[in-house]
């Protein structure tokens, strides 16, 4: 009796065969990169429709970074006023402090196709 309720499908819940199948489609088309530490496709394989190309997803969040500076005091991102800063100017610290904050406070929606904010921490 304890077994059955814990081991029950829900139906938000996939299949274990689902599951298996899912990851044996995924294995057929990426690799694992060890100098990138990401799963990458396979060459010859075309990434599946509507997904957008990695480089075109960092470039929108490249431009947003380009336009908009964190900042500490407010833990905020502002517009930058003076117009877009060249993040090739920027330190590689600089530019990888701004890049994990960004990405501690954005996520990809995968189904808009854009960068959006995710909601604020609440606070005890």
């Amino acid at each position: 009796m304890f077994g059955v309720a814990a081991h029950a499908q829900t139906a938000a819940s996939p299949a274990r065969a689902e599951v298996k199948m899912d990851t044996a489609d995924f294995l057929k088309t990426h690799r694992w990169d060890d100098n990138m530490s990401v799963w990458v496709l396979k060459s010859g394989v075309e990434a599946p429709a509507g997904v957008k190309p990695r480089a075109e997803v960092k470039a929108e969040r490249d431009a947003f970074m380009r336009t908009h500076k964190w900042q500490n005091d407010s833990s905020t991102w502002v517009p930058i006023k003076t117009g877009p800063r060249d993040l090739g100017t920027m330190t590689r610290a600089q530019l990888a402090a701004e890049t994990k904050q960004f990405l501690a406070t954005h996520t990809f929606d995968e189904e808009k196709g854009v960068y959006v904010e995710k909601a604020p921490r609440k606070t005890k």
